[in-house]
This record gives structure tokens, C-alpha cells and sequence, in this order.
């Protein structure tokens, strides 16, 4: 068995289908993948990893570094933007200030650009995990750091948490374009009828003669519920008291 099969798990492929009935609209068919186990921890401390190869995740728009460690055991981490084959990286509290190492908020110096930060210690990264994307420190006080997100959004987080160094890598990958419809097809993605373009009993938005425009103040989804606008988050949400600036409209 190829040992690097270990670190990956096969995923259910009823993508928008649950027991014949489309549950989740415009998904379906796609690649068969399988889910590559990402090292969200960090937690082999001071033990200092071997980058062995820089590969593609089908499932996400980073690219991902395998990692050998001296006893043996291979993990993925997500690839920064200057991590290369044949790179070191480590975790742990007093680690150097490099691409790829992770450790504590408060090891980590203000403006240096972070990513996969953890919201609860221990528990792994959950934010800034995307192709391109960085976090930045932006001061600290008392016990916790403030940190603009990619988003704009400015929040605070404890400064046990941990965070890897640097960029992630793959920035180009906004700027890619499909050049054909299977290219969506093989990622999973159905067709997408707009809404003005149905008859008024499918769509809110639908009916008319000829081309016209929704015709109400707000725009609807198939359901008649408000979008595009409308918030969504829980008004008293237990993360509200962390968030110093919502991110940008």
C-alpha cells in the first residue's frame, strides 16, 4: 500500500442527492477524489520536518507540502508562497521566523503575515486557510493579538494560539479561467438557470414579456426568501464579543 494512501480518506460521492432528490442545487457528478488529511495542529513540536514534494489537493485551491518527519511519520501541511522541495519546517515555541514554521501569536512579531490561525488553542487552524490569502498582526494587548483577516474583518484572538509563518502559496489561482463547460462539470458543478430566465411559478423572479428585470425591491431566492444583502449570522452569536471591525461589505 502507498504510504502516502494512509494520509488520504475517500469521501461520499451523493453530492446533491439524498435518496434520489436533489437536496443541494447545482452539485453533482464531478472527479472521483479522495480528501487529503491536512495537518491543521502542528503539534510535533520542535521536531524538525522534511519537505519532500509540493502537490495539487483536487478539494482545495491551495497547493500542499508533504512532510517527513525524522521517525518516520508523513504529514501534509499547506504550502507557502517561497516553500520549496527539500525545505525545513518546525513548530513550537521558540522555532526561527520563517516560511512554513508555526508558533504562538505571541512568538510572532506585529505586520508579519500569518495564515491557518486557531480560534481556541489546541484545537487547529480554522482561519485564513485559502490560495493566496494572509492574515496580518496587527497589535497586541493584555492576552490576545488583533489580527486583520483577508476579509477586512479585524478580531481578536488569544495569543496561545498558534499560526504558521508566511503566505499561502498558489496566488494565481483567482486568476485562472475554465475555457469550456466540462471543465466545470469535472469539479462538481451543474448548469445554473437565472431566475429571470424561469417561468413565475419555478422562480420568483421569473414571468414577464420579454427581457425584463426582477421586478421587486429586493431579490429573492427560489424560495422566496431576501438575499443578497440580507444577514445571515446569528445576532447573538458567542464570536460577536471577538470581532473589533465586521469585514468589509
Amino acid at each position: 500500500m502507498d504510504l502516502r494512501k494512509k494520509l488520504t480518506r475517500a469521501m461520499n460521492r451523493r453530492v446533491g442527492r439524498g435518496g434520489g432528490r436533489v437536496t443541494v442545487r447545482h452539485q453533482g457528478g464531478g472527479e472521483k477524489k479522495r480528501l487529503r488529511l491536512i495537518d491543521w495542529k502542528r503539534n510535533k513540536l520542535n521536531i524538525a520536518g522534511y519537505v519532500e514534494a509540493i502537490e495539487y489537493d483536487p478539494l482545495r485551491s491551495a497547493n500542499i507540502a508533504l512532510v517527513l518527519y525524522p521517525d518516520g511519520e508523513r504529514r501534509y501541511i499547506l504550502a507557502t508562497k517561497g516553500l520549496k522541495k527539500r525545505d525545513v519546517v518546525v513548530s513550537g515555541k521558540d522555532v526561527s521566523l520563517k516560511e512554513g514554521n508555526a508558533t504562538l501569536l505571541r512568538n510572532i512579531p506585529i505586520g508579519m503575515p500569518v495564515h491557518n490561525i486557531e480560534l481556541r488553542a489546541g484545537k487547529g487552524g480554522q482561519l485564513v486557510r485559502g490560495a493566496g490569502t494572509m492574515a496580518v498582526i496587527i497589535a497586541k494587548e493584555d492576552k490576545v493579538a488583533q489580527v486583520k483577516l483577508p476579509s477586512g474583518e479585524l478580531r481578536k484572538i488569544s495569543l496561545d494560539c498558534m499560526a504558521t509563518i508566511g503566505q499561502i502559496g498558489n496566488v494565481e489561482y483567482r486568476l485562472k479561467k475554465l475555457y469550456k463547460a466540462g471543465q466545470k462539470r469535472h469539479r462538481g458543478i451543474r448548469p445554473t438557470v437565472r431566475g429571470v430566465a424561469q417561468d413565475p411559478r419555478s422562480h420568483p423572479h421569473g414571468g414577464g414579456e420579454g427581457k425584463s428585470g426582477i421586478g421587486m425591491p429586493s431579490p429573492k431566492t427560489p424560495w422566496g426568501k431576501k438575499t443578497l444583502g440580507k444577514k445571515t449570522r446569528k445576532k447573538e452569536k458567542y464570536s460577536n464579543k471577538d470581532i473589533i471591525r465586521r469585514r468589509k461589505k
